[in-house]
């Protein structure tokens, strides 16, 4: 089927993790499997405060190599405003987001308004909770502001800058439900992976069928949905397989029960404040540590950030807001207690005597709702009664700490380890913090959200395509295997 192979670009995801934007084309239409963040490109140029100007358009981002230079695919005011044409229609009839991480729908955020984006619903609810909670400069996925727009100003003559909020081409796709995509019949198949909502592809046109994995995995909570998406597959007899291969290199598995009873047996064993960090989107995690929680008598703490998810997340099988407790930080002025002062006519008031909404004021609108809630709790809570806590503390959150003062703590890291320079700087930075509060970090709480070498052999091997395409891995020789099985194995090349 030459047409399905020429039809095939590839501008990530390649001898890296992450970065996939796969474009798909036929005779007349063509599509993307996912538009990410390349993590190592990104990191060669960028750090957190070293990051692409907006004032530049996408120019910024195709100089370092991080968007391809493609016509017809990016939004008018980014380009006008730099002096580069803009097409009157797209030059691409959709993307199909497999999940919402990052290092596949990050750059979804440059794309014109006018491109389909096809997701579950899941995590269209999380790109939701990125697009409303993230201060990032480039977080606009669900709707899009148009910059640099001089508008007449209401009174008095001449012109004020504004943004245009518009917004996208939205489908959902429920599971194996067909729709349509130019000239591919495609279908959303649910699969198990390190946050709600992942899913594969199957996409039909008249030269043949493909299949594309996203991220999967086969230990997770839900590994049924990951089996079922390898019987559809195979039913569906596919000509070529692009195939995830983040573990090629990696036998064995960690699972979420691994980690719950791991975690009860040291917490059990522990009199003080439990600290733990794990990834604000992996909800499956979180429900592990809300077990861990229930299992050794203490509650579970989220952040603001959390509790948003959770709350979009509501009947779905989580907890309920009202089962664990939101941890309340300081903001601005930091009125959260009655040790904070404001003067008020020439007089020094404690917080806890001055009007609410001053303090409510402190907090971006989509925090306040969770503020003055039975469930709310603050740092005076955890350092009163550590014992009864299990307190979520990301890399962002390790300056409540000062507040909180544990004189008697542990961390549990239930992270991935540093795999880029940039993450080997923060993770010594938290050990810094670590030290100076005196928690001992205590490893071994993490399950990936990928399948081992084993399980990607074995699950090609079932689906039984002509070809293969090793993509998101750094192991792609380790395909070749699969050549004694009559599978031919691919390796494409970077455009």
């Amino acid at each position: 089927m030459d047409a399905i192979m020429t039809g095939l670009s590839f501008y990530g995801g390649l001898d890296e993790i992450g970065g996939n934007k796969i474009q798909v084309s036929s005779q007349d239409s063509s599509f993307f499997f996912d538009f990410g963040l390349a993590f190592s490109q990104a990191n060669t140029y960028l750090s957190e405060f070293l990051q692409p100007r907006k004032a530049n358009g996408i120019l910024d981002f195709v100089a370092l190599g991080l968007l391809p230079c493609l016509k017809g695919i990016y939004r008018e005011d980014y380009l006008r405003h730099v002096g580069l044409h803009h097409t009157p229609q797209p030059a691409v009839d959709g993307v199909l987001i497999s999940h919402s991480h990052v290092d596949h729908m990050s750059y979804v955020h440059h794309l014109r308004e006018d491109i389909p984006l096809y997701l579950s619903e899941e995590s269209y609810l999380i790109l939701r909770a990125l697009e409303e909670t993230g201060a990032a400069t480039f977080s606009e996925f669900l709707h899009l502001k148009k910059s640099f727009q001089l508008l007449p100003k209401v009174r008095g003559e001449g012109y004020t800058r504004k943004t245009i909020p518009v917004d996208r081409e939205i489908h959902l796709t429920p599971p194996y439900q067909e729709f349509q995509v130019g000239d591919f019949q495609i279908q959303s198949a649910p699969v198990d992976h390190s946050l709600p909502g992942a899913a594969a592809y199957l996409a039909e046109d008249e030269d043949g069928m493909m299949v594309y994995t996203g991220d999967l995995r086969f230990h997770g909570r839900q590994p049924e949905l990951t089996h079922q998406f390898v019987k559809k597959a195979r039913k569906a007899q596919p000509t070529t397989l692009l195939c995830e291969g983040t573990r090629i290199n990696s036998t064995g598995n960690t699972s979420e029960e691994d980690i719950q009873k791991k975690a009860e047996d040291v917490v059990n064993e522990f009199r003080g404040l439990v600290v733990v960090n794990y990834p604000v989107r992996d909800l499956d995690r979180l429900l592990t540590f809300y077990q861990v929680a229930r299992n050794t008598d203490r509650q579970l703490v989220v952040s603001l950030k959390q509790a948003y998810i959770l709350d979009l997340f509501q009947g779905r099988g989580y907890p309920e807001l009202s089962e664990v407790l939101v941890y309340q930080p300081k903001r601005g002025w930091g009125m959260v207690s009655d040790d904070t002062y404001a003067c008020q006519d020439d007089e020094w008031i404690c917080s806890s005597d001055l009007d609410p909404e001053l303090t409510r004021r402190d907090y971006r609108t989509w925090e306040r709702e969770f503020l003055d809630q039975d469930y709310t709790i603050n740092y005076r809570e955890l350092q009163e009664n550590p014992e009864d806590y299990i307190f979520r503390c990301d890399f962002f959150e390790l300056k409540e700490l000062i507040d909180i003062k544990p004189k008697n703590g542990i961390y549990l890291k239930s992270m991935t380890e540093p795999f880029d320079e940039q993450m080997e700087v923060n993770e010594d930075k938290v050990k810094s913090w670590l030290r100076l509060f005196n928690l001992p970090l205590l490893k071994g709480f993490h399950a990936s959200g990928h399948a081992n070498r084993e399980e990607i052999l074995d699950m090609i091997r079932k689906i039984n395509p002509e070809e293969v395409y090793p993509i998101h891995t750094e192991g792609k020789e380790q395909f070749k295997v699969l050549e004694e099985d009559g599978i031919k194995v691919i390796y494409p090349t970077r455009i």
